[in-house]
């Protein structure tokens, strides 16, 4: 079941059924915005939307999942749900992402690439520490 916030966004949105479409999808819209096309790396996605006009993107997903990004040794935690306002080079007021810093976990709020630095991605979380890596961490298929 949907959240409130995926439901009002809805309405003219793109949206993607089933792990492997929903994958091919975000990863295309990853690259269209010039981030690592490997920043969702999400296991049995049941639905990804895109609303374009508003710049929301959404996955839902059977379970919760884990994924640690070995070049970096960082560990992230993805809801059943998560959710992004998009634009180039940016996803930012995003819900259901963590990353495990010590043995507390921080919620991810922004994901961004400056213009000038192509090669590092910065993490911004909600107590407003931001960390920035090798965008190469985040590629496909680690």
């Amino acid at each position: 079941m949907a959240s409130k916030t995926i439901e009002s966004y809805r309405n003219g949105a793109e949206i993607s059924k089933g792990d492997a479409d929903c994958k091919k999808k975000s990863v295309e819209l990853l690259k269209d915005l010039g981030l690592p096309k490997g920043l969702f790396p999400l296991e049995n996605i049941e639905e990804f939307g895109y609303n374009q006009h508003a710049g929301f993107i959404w996955f839902i997903q059977k379970k919760k999942t884990e994924h640690t990004f070995k070049k970096i040794k960082q560990v992230v935690s993805y809801a059943t749900e998560v959710t992004a306002f998009v634009e180039k080079g940016k996803l930012k007021k995003i819900t259901g992402v963590k990353t495990k810093e010590l043995l507390i976990w921080l919620s991810v709020v922004e994901v961004y690439m400056e213009e000038a630095s192509k090669e590092k991605v910065t993490f911004k979380t909600g107590t407003g520490l931001s960390d920035s890596f090798d965008a190469s961490a985040f590629e496909l298929f680690e």
